[in-house]
């Protein structure tokens, strides 16, 4: 049975777990990590030398790093459904994957850290303006992305739609200044009402 481990508040365990459900693979998930610790043990370090979550091991396959995790288990257990058999058909969600590792990541998690997780008395309001103007580009490059399209990469909901949409939720609940961005919004409308293992909470 594959195993998985991370904590469930994890993004990037969300990320894989999305990804387990939409490919119905029995699996067991181990906390790990924040206040569960047991990344420093010898045992873990032995999967993952970088000592973070996620972490799986399937079969005696062992994988760390989310994107690499979710394209191992759909070219698995997917059949080409959520990431394309053909290089160049699955490049794009490739690319979008990447992205939201390299540029996304860094400005989503630079807000997350100062607006939620530093206290209201110590968060410094103009580098969270800051932030937050750069975060918004991101975002709004998405909505012109998904203006003509109800997916990042066409017609067919892929992994890159996992590993970015798993940002809209706390995207929408931080308490930040957000354009309307009626697009990026459908999306992630979309997503929570038509997929079961979409991050609502």
């Amino acid at each position: 049975m594959l195993k998985v481990w991370g904590r469930a508040t994890s993004v990037n365990v969300q990320k894989v777990m999305w990804a387990v459900g939409e490919m119905g693979i029995a699996h067991e998930r181990i906390d790990a990590g924040g206040r569960f610790g047991g990344l420093a043990t010898p045992a873990y370090l032995a999967m993952n030398p970088n000592a973070r979550i996620p972490t799986i091991e399937d079969d005696g396959v062992v994988v760390w790093e989310s994107n690499a995790i979710i394209r191992y288990l759909a070219a698995r257990y997917d059949e080409g459904r959520l990431w394309s058999r053909d290089p160049g058909a699955r490049a794009p969600a490739d690319a979008w994957m990447d992205w939201m590792q390299t540029t996304l990541a860094p400005d989503f998690y630079g807000v997350f850290w100062a607006v939620v997780r530093t206290p209201a008395g110590r968060q410094d309001r103009a580098a969270i303006k800051d932030l937050t103007a750069r975060l918004t580009d991101h975002y709004v490059l998405l909505d012109r992305q998904l203006a003509a399209r109800p997916y990042l990469v066409g017609d067919r909901f892929s992994l890159a739609d996992i590993a970015v949409g798993v940002t809209l939720y706390r995207y929408f609940e931080m308490e930040i200044e957000r354009p309307a961005l009626s697009n990026l919004q459908a999306w992630h409308e979309r997503l929570r009402s038509a997929r079961p293992f979409a991050i609502t909470s």
